[in-house]
């Protein structure tokens, strides 16, 4: 084992001073593919991609256009003719690859879309 998570501190420059990585997932993530689009809320600047996986908390979107860590934005995934709309705001950036996003606001029926995604996710595991 050469990579150590280090739980020692909750803000992210603490494991990195510290030359560990702190894992930020706290739900089991699926393999998901859903059409994405999210709107940076300050300059209305728009990304494009699929998701590659999802959670309760979040997803990551694959997208050759980034934006910044702790950008917040608005973000729709489309999937067999469901729409699912929240707030995120981006927790991991990838260069050319993607990004990871925390949703932080699910209003409903979102919040009924997102479980019920998951539920047929876990389902057929």
């Amino acid at each position: 084992m050469n990579k150590v998570i280090l739980m020692t501190g909750y803000g992210s420059r603490d494991a990195v001073r510290l030359g560990g990585i702190r894992d930020r997932r706290y739900t089991i993530r699926y393999p998901f593919a859903a059409d994405a689009e999210m709107i940076e809320m300050e300059s209305g600047k728009q990304l494009t991609g699929v998701t590659s996986d999802i959670s309760l908390g979040g997803c990551f979107i694959c997208t050759s256009r980034t934006f910044p860590v702790n950008t917040r934005g608005r973000l729709q995934l489309s999937r067999k003719g469901q729409i699912f709309d929240a707030l995120v705001v981006v927790r991991i950036v990838k260069p050319r690859i993607g990004v990871g996003v925390e949703f932080f606001d699910i209003e409903p029926p979102n919040d009924r879309i997102l479980s019920d995604w998951i539920e047929t996710l876990r389902r057929n595991r």
